[in-house]
């Protein structure tokens, strides 16, 4: 399954919002440096669909706000 992340790196408030069904927009306090930010995205989603933080991946968009992430089964 892939999902669609919209993410702002940088913010001064984390917050989560679900756009559609495969679809999340995500702020991170977390600089877009040194993969810290792509991290803390992986996390939050992982938390909210009460996965494990290993079977998510981000396909593309590792220096992008918007990204595609895989949640292996």
């Amino acid at each position: 399954m892939y999902i669609k992340v919209k993410v702002t790196a940088g913010a001064k408030k984390e917050s989560y919002a679900k756009l559609g069904e495969d679809s999340f927009r995500i702020r991170v306090k977390e600089p877009a440096v040194r993969n810290l930010a792509n991290e803390r995205v992986l996390a939050i989603i992982a938390e909210q669909l009460k996965l494990n933080n290993r079977l998510l991946k981000i396909i593309s968009g590792h220096r992008s706000p918007s990204k595609i992430i895989s949640i292996r089964d």
